[in-house]
């Protein structure tokens, strides 16, 4: 059973979600849906084995401590679908 949700977003975000949803064939409450469940996921990331080439690579970068990867990520994401 789905339940309705109300959120406040900026309108100018919601026009452009709405416009990357019908491009995508796909409705803007089924694509929050999945990224909710993406972002909820309780798997353990430790699970996931590593292949001899990205184990090698595992630890190469530093990042900059004062770097905060999650806002990086958004901003990134934000400027690449919408």
């Amino acid at each position: 059973m789905n339940t309705k949700l109300t959120l406040t977003i900026e309108p100018t975000v919601i026009q452009k979600a709405k416009k990357y949803a019908n491009s995508q064939g796909r409705s803007l409450s089924s694509i929050v849906e999945n990224y909710l469940k993406v972002i909820t996921k309780e798997d353990s990331i430790e699970s996931i084995e590593l292949t001899p080439i990205v184990k090698s690579l595992k630890g190469s970068f530093k990042a900059p401590k004062s770097i905060n990867y999650k806002k990086e990520l958004s901003k990134r994401l934000t400027e690449k679908y919408l």
